[in-house]
This record gives structure tokens, C-alpha cells and sequence, in this order.
């Protein structure tokens, strides 16, 4: 489809991961430079959605376990989430900045989105298949990374964008 580049695309991101922060959880973060070769994600839980129609791809958030435990105590309003609150919450993260990209910033065209997959441990691009037994998650990756973070590093996470 022409009309829309992949920066657009990124713009569009960058804007959705911001306000969904914004209107969940009441946080202002701060975008970091575009990371163009992404290489290990340091990441405890991973929030991943599949995007298909106009643009094909994934949106992923990549979070730490003290960012992951924020998220779901500022989503879920639980002072000690477990587990299975913090991978809910990271799903409908995942989830909600996907949303926004697709209603409310149409320069992405026509998109539907899959269900979201959560995972736990590092996430790494790969460029040929590892024959060794590295317990990580490897995806195959012609995207970027975006670091967002709060003004005093309370949430650092990595929003990857494969499209």
C-alpha cells in the first residue's frame, strides 16, 4: 500500500506507546533513539501481537521483571501481582498499544490484530538458526527496537516494531 512508510509506521507506534501509558497507568515516558540492528532484548516477560492486512508483522514489548510488576500494579490496581497478574498485564499492554496503532492511527492502513502471546526470558534476533541449546527465544527480525523510559527509571522497556 502505498502512502505510509515504515517511519510512519514508527511514529505511529511511538505515539500509541506513550498515550496508552498515559491513559492506563497515568505515566509519562520518554521515547529513546530507534535501535536498527536489535540484537538480545533484555527482557523478563515479553508481550507479543501479530499484525495482519495492509502491514504484516509484530509489535513487541520487552520488559524487565521490575517494569512488568509495575505495569500490572498500575493496570490491575494489585499491590503484590504474581506471575499470572504480570503476564495478563503485559498481554493487555501489548495488546492496547496494538489497538491504538490500529483505531486511532490510521497510517498503518487496514490492519487486524492476532491474540496476544506472552513469554518469559530474553528474546534475540537471530540471522541463521542456533544449533546450540540456549534456552532464549529467537525470532527471525527485519524490524527496530524503540527504548522507552520514565524521567527518573522507574520503566525502562523496548517496544520492537517487525512490519
Amino acid at each position: 500500500m502505498a502512502g505510509f512508510s515504515f517511519d510512519d509506521v514508527l511514529a505511529t507506534v511511538v505515539t500509541a506507546t506513550i498515550e496508552t501509558f498515559k491513559s492506563y497507568m497515568n505515566i509519562d515516558l520518554l521515547s529513546g533513539e530507534v535501535e536498527k540492528k536489535i540484537d538480545t532484548l533484555g527482557s523478563d516477560v515479553t508481550g507479543i501481537v501479530g499484525i495482519g492486512g495492509d502491514r504484516v508483522g509484530y509489535i513487541i514489548i520487552a520488559a524487565n521483571r521490575s517494569t512488568a510488576r509495575l505495569v500490572a500494579q498500575q493496570m490491575l490496581m494489585a499491590d503484590d501481582p504474581d506471575d499470572n497478574d504480570i503476564s495478563d498485564a503485559i498481554g493487555e499492554l501489548a495488546n492496547n498499544i496494538a489497538g491504538a496503532v490500529k483505531t486511532n492511527h490510521s497510517v498503518c492502513g487496514n490492519v487486524a490484530l492476532g491474540l496476544p502471546l506472552i513469554v518469559a526470558g530474553q528474546l534475540r534476533a537471530i540471522t541463521e538458526p542456533s544449533q546450540s541449546d540456549d534456552p532464549s527465544i529467537s525470532v527471525q527480525c527485519k524490524g527496530v527496537a524503540i527504548p522507552f523510559m520514565t524521567l527518573d527509571g522507574s520503566v525502562s522497556m523496548k517496544v520492537m516494531v517487525y512490519m
